[in-house]
């Protein structure tokens, strides 16, 4: 080969970024889409802030296995189309596995190539049916499903007595599947959305929104949309004279909503997937509370899910063995058919991906806290 031909190829190596992970025995090169810029990045951010409190102290130990865990996130702003481009190079770049993507449309762009590729993608932060069904062996769900928080949440609403409910969602995957699992909550009670409204991906423009919703006279709110968007639509709707409460699903990220709302976070209630990270009620909580303070991380529920999603990867990657290919991961994943994690527990199964039920009710207050 003559010299040209060698700086050629070294440039295309360079590009590339680095040698396939595989090459590499000395580490577990985790492969992480999620936004990290734009009106939705306090969830990218939040939840990797958790995952890392785990992986750095995994690494001081050794690692598992005796290899290190690098966690190579790339941003996708919220957006399908840099998601699937991520995908496609992390794929390329040899990941072990996928791990943390953000969000229904961004997950949806990327299931046909990771399955494809036959590469596990565990802990997406959504909890969209059309991820779940039908089974995909290469997906592993450590939340509950939107219709888990959605049945939680017609729940307590009828319990008080109200039956005129709205739903405010998202122009895309992630509302569509919020709203058709309110439709099913409601329907078990004989009961239908009164208005709809809805606002496009990365947008806080829902006057259109408010004139619809608020034409059906609805007693509370149901949201299904990023915290941005949620915090414009309630500041309107308390303009526009509404006094009811409104309900969101986990995904709006209980604690970036009410740092945006400030004061207007009054009466917001929020569906929880993951144990109340602000004390030490349950052992996984008082780990997680325990080591955001040592590393001065703030903590929120995003980053208790990022942990809770961590601690499960490595359990996984644990009972992979000394040789973490994708297929290995796989299995030892669905060797965890009953893991505590200290009070929170995940099962799986070659049949099940589905690792957790589990969903709690916060409401949010003005001083920007969020309370049980």
């Amino acid at each position: 080969m003559n010299r040209r031909h060698l700086l050629q190829n070294f440039a295309a190596l360079a590009g590339a970024g680095s040698l396939p992970a595989f090459a590499d025995n000395s580490r577990i090169v985790l492969g992480q889409s999620a936004p990290f810029s734009g009106p939705a990045k306090e969830l990218g951010e939040q939840f990797k802030e958790g995952a890392m409190l785990v992986f750095d102290q995994v690494n001081q130990r050794g690692g598992v296995n005796g290899k290190r865990i690098e966690l190579r996130s790339m941003d996708d702003g919220y957006e399908p189309e840099r998601c699937a481009a991520n995908t496609r190079r992390l794929i390329e770049d040899g990941v072990n596995a996928l791990f943390g993507y953000v969000g229904t449309p961004t997950t949806l762009a990327a299931v046909p190539l990771l399955t494809a590729a036959k590469i596990p993608l565990v802990a997406p932060f959504t909890g969209a049916e059309a991820l779940r069904t039908p089974f995909n062996r290469f997906l592993f769900h450590i939340r509950a499903s939107y219709n888990d928080e959605a049945a939680e949440i017609v729940k307590q609403l009828t319990s008080v007595g109200i039956t005129r409910v709205a739903v405010f969602y998202q122009n895309d995957a992630y509302g569509q599947a919020g709203l058709a699992a309110v439709t099913t909550a409601l329907k078990q009670h004989n009961l239908a959305p009164v208005s709809q409204g809805t606002v496009e991906r990365n947008s806080v423009d829902v006057a259109a929104s408010l004139t619809a919703v608020m034409a059906g006279k609805p007693e509370c709110i149901v949201q299904v949309a990023a915290y941005k968007s949620c915090a414009a639509f309630i500041r309107g709707a308390r303009k526009a004279g509404f006094l009811g409460n409104f309900y969101n699903f986990s995904f709006v990220g209980a604690q970036a909503l009410a740092s945006e709302l400030g004061k207007d976070a009054r009466g917001v209630v929020v569906s929880q997937v993951v144990p109340f990270p602000f004390s030490g009620l349950t052992p996984i909580a008082g780990e997680y509370l325990q080591r955001a303070k040592a590393a001065k991380v703030d903590v929120s529920y995003t980053g208790m899910e990022g942990f809770v999603a961590a601690k499960t990867m490595v359990e996984g990657l644990k009972r992979a063995g000394n040789d973490p290919t994708p297929a290995n991961i796989i299995t030892g994943l669905e060797a965890q058919s009953q893991l505590d994690l200290g009070g929170f527990f995940i099962s799986f199964s070659g049949q099940r991906h589905a690792g957790s039920r589990y969903v709690d009710m916060t409401i949010l207050t003005d001083d920007g806290k969020v309370r049980r």
